[in-house]
């Protein structure tokens, strides 16, 4: 990792002529309980977005109170890292979403809600897409799950 902030501003795809290029499109929302910023991945996730693996298309912070209260936060106000994401906003991310997103996290926890284009898979999606396939299911496996899989398989290889 050579940089803490991305190299060039993050693109929006806006051009419809870009939009049979783009890869999958994917979600995270990342809970940190207990704290009023996010942890000491940011510089990561810029990495990610430097290298042209991922384009961010939509990032939120929201806080959740000790009350429920919601309050999306400024990406400015978190710091400089994140500064550089003010504006990178395709605008997919809808109130709903939000609201939703809060809902899945506890009280008293910030989280993010990243919206993003999986930019390493574009040219495999273009290529099936222009040779009449098309994506029929997705799914994604929850690490935790897979790592409590793995660790009872080991106790029954004992």
């Amino acid at each position: 990792m050579t940089s803490s902030q991305p190299s060039s501003e993050p693109s929006v795809v806006t051009d419809p002529s870009e939009w049979d290029e783009m890869g999958p499109i994917d979600y995270l929302v990342v809970e940190f309980p207990h704290k009023e910023k996010p942890g000491t991945g940011l510089p990561l996730f810029v990495d990610l977005v430097d290298r042209g693996i991922i384009r961010v298309l939509d990032l939120a912070f929201i806080h959740k109170d000790a009350n429920g209260s919601v309050q999306r936060l400024k990406l400015a106000d978190l710091g400089p890292e994140l500064a550089v994401f003010e504006g990178a906003e395709s605008h997919l991310l809808a109130d709903d979403d939000i609201n939703d997103a809060a809902t899945a996290i506890q009280s008293d926890s910030t989280a993010f809600l990243l919206l993003y284009e999986n930019r390493w898979a574009g040219p495999f999606a273009a290529t099936m897409r222009r040779n009449g396939g098309q994506l029929v299911a997705s799914g994604r496996l929850q690490v935790q799950a897979i790592i409590a899989a793995l660790d009872a398989t080991a106790q029954y290889d004992k």
